[in-house]
């Protein structure tokens, strides 16, 4: 679909990507405006939810709207804030999907929950969806498991819209439009500061797409020109 801009509004319906290898549903839940993030593979209908953060009825019906059988295999939470984590006990019991996370916020997202973190996640492992895999990056600072997962598509891409090659980011809380994630410590900033630096604008070229965990998407393109002063003010 040509048309995707990723702007989605509380109780608002979802927007979908249609991509070669993929769709992309994103959907705003919650009191905070979270954004979660259905994955599907098209060719084996296995899915994947980024944050099932709230409203746990809104994101079963998105699960259905990519599988009508329900079908979810994993449920990654970017990070142990609760409002990216409160409809995880609930989406989990109706659909048995496996809870994956970065290592150091596991223990943490499972005490808050009741719900065991099912594969703990470091930097550079690879998420498998059906045919599809995504990588998982993390990013210090904002707390300290958070991670991105990333999803490239093929160099033969030709679906409208497709861009070969191009990278899809889904960033959690560490990296939005106009910065980086909150942090409470000049030295929690620097961390995330150099993550997002080195793992992503280091390492991806400007049309990657970003999916953050609040608001609307945005690019590293548009982004890139402000790390300087990112950097400088300190937030």
């Amino acid at each position: 679909m040509t048309t995707y801009t990723g702007d989605v509004s509380p109780g608002g319906p979802p927007a979908l990507r249609v991509l070669d290898e993929v769709e992309i549903r994103k959907a705003s839940v919650g009191p905070m405006d979270n954004n979660a993030y259905l994955v599907t593979c098209r060719r084996a209908g296995a899915q994947l939810l980024v944050d099932a953060a709230a409203d746990a009825d809104r994101l079963l019906d998105l699960v259905r709207e990519g599988s009508s059988s329900a079908r979810l295999d994993t449920v990654v939470t970017t990070h142990r804030h609760r409002d990216h984590l409160g409809a995880l006990t609930s989406v989990v019991a109706v659909t048995g999907a496996a809870v994956a996370a970065g290592a150091p916020d596991a223990d943490a997202i499972a005490q808050a929950t009741g719900t065991p973190v099912t594969r703990r996640l470091l930097d550079g492992d690879l998420v498998v969806v059906g045919h599809v895999t995504l990588e998982v990056v993390a990013l210090r600072g904002h707390t300290p498991g958070s991670v991105a997962l990333v999803y490239r598509e093929p160099e033969h891409a030709t679906a409208p819209g497709a861009a070969p090659g191009r990278a899809h980011v889904f960033t959690g809380d560490s990296l939005f439009p106009g910065g980086v994630g909150r942090t409470t410590t000049p030295e929690d900033f620097a961390s995330l500061y150099a993550d997002v630096t080195a793992r992503l604008f280091d390492r991806f070229d400007d049309a990657t797409w970003v999916y953050p965990g609040h608001g609307r998407d945005t690019t590293l393109g548009a982004e890139r020109p402000q790390l300087p002063h990112w950097r400088t003010r300190g937030w």
